[in-house]
């Protein structure tokens, strides 16, 4: 840890070129991710500005446990089947997958489809059955 320390000191220059790469390589993930909503502004769309979810996990992890009325498009036939959303294109869209990582990906392809009030749900599902919130079995 001294030597660390020393090193850091020694080249504070090279150091700080390190954390500034650092913030910015996070704050462009962050960014390249879409607008994110946390699990209770996620329900306050749905029950208040007809908000629709967009479920991108595969069948078979959907058919274990899901939002109510949530649409069930995994992530790999998005591109295929976006027509199904089409007629949510004015409701604000919630993506959700697992563990709230993949829905980036899907957020950026509805954006350039069109879809302007989408966004992806921090957490996912993962922290929505963290939070004991209703699931259909």
């Amino acid at each position: 840890m001294q030597r660390f320390l020393e090193f850091i000191i020694n080249h504070w220059i090279l150091a700080s070129l390190w954390i500034v790469i650092f913030i910015a390589l996070i704050a462009y993930l962050q960014k390249k991710a879409g607008k994110t909503v946390g699990i209770h502004e996620a329900t306050r769309l749905i029950n208040q500005d007809d908000g629709v979810i967009l479920d991108i996990r595969d069948k078979k992890v959907f058919d274990k446990g899901h939002i109510v009325n949530a649409i069930n498009i995994p992530l790999a036939k998005l591109d295929e089947r976006i027509t199904e959303l089409e007629k949510n294109k004015n409701n604000p869209l919630i993506v959700v997958c697992q563990m709230g990582h993949q829905s980036g990906d899907a957020v950026k392809k509805l954006e350039v489809k069109g879809y302007s009030q989408v966004s992806r749900m921090t957490g996912g599902m993962a922290e929505w059955q963290t939070q004991g919130l209703p699931l259909v079995l």
